[in-house]
């Protein structure tokens, strides 16, 4: 009797160590499954605050030039309502790109008298795309002024010439224009490549300042060049 009730608690305690084992393993098996799926979901967080953070930088960058561009007309207003010449002088500044295909425009920086009016980043090609942008469209007083112009290029090339992709190149140059009372001054600044086949390519990046003087309203030939 005593034999037959030891063999049925030592059956109970087997089974009960078996049985307890599986329990634990099938508690710990979702466990460990859900801690997988975080990685996945941070890596993608990750990848949408990139956009995003990238999106906000560009729009920075274009408020930042829209606050330049202000400055600089409010400066430029205040000098002609204290010489007293509102409307009597008008200044249009625009940019020509001529480069040929090897180089890309990707910063343009235009100063007017030491006033930053334009400060623009691009570096998607679409500024390179641009043959011809306006810079500056507004009053000025009479009298000489400096423009001052600083030019980024990316080089860009296929095939043997595809080394060019890692370098930039930089054109600068200012010059000094007289606004003649009553006049609108047309001052186009063209970007252009100098030289030939045996030019470094450093040095061919170049700027050209043309200068027209013409009627306020824009119309009829114009009275001056340079």
């Amino acid at each position: 009797m005593k034999t037959r009730r030891t063999w049925g608690v030592l059956g109970f305690l087997l089974a009960t160590s078996v049985y307890v084992p599986c329990v634990d393993a099938a508690d710990a098996a979702p466990a460990v499954a859900p801690a997988a799926e975080p990685a996945g979901g941070a890596a993608g967080e990750s990848s949408a605050s990139a956009v995003r953070l990238k999106a906000l930088e560009r729009n920075v960058n274009d408020l930042k030039e829209q606050v330049f561009r202000t400055r600089a007309r409010l400066n430029l207003l205040k000098e002609t309502v204290l010489g007293g010449v509102i409307g009597a002088s008008r200044c249009v500044i625009k940019h020509k790109n001529e480069m040929g295909a090897t180089f890309r425009l990707i910063k343009v920086v235009y100063a007017l008298d030491g006033v930053q009016i334009m400060n623009k980043v691009d570096d998607t090609g679409r500024l390179a795309d641009m043959p011809e942008f306006d810079v500056y469209n507004g009053a000025i007083q009479p009298g000489n002024h400096t423009l001052s112009v600083q030019l980024v290029y990316q080089g860009s090339g296929f095939g043997v010439f595809s080394y060019l992709k890692g370098y930039k190149f930089k054109a600068s140059s200012s010059n000094t224009f007289l606004a003649a009372d009553g006049k609108a001054t047309v001052v186009t600044v063209v970007g252009y490549e100098k030289g030939g086949l045996t030019t470094n390519m450093e040095d061919k990046p170049a700027l050209e300042f043309k200068v027209n003087l013409v009627a306020p309203e824009g119309t009829g030939s114009p009275a001056a060049k340079k």
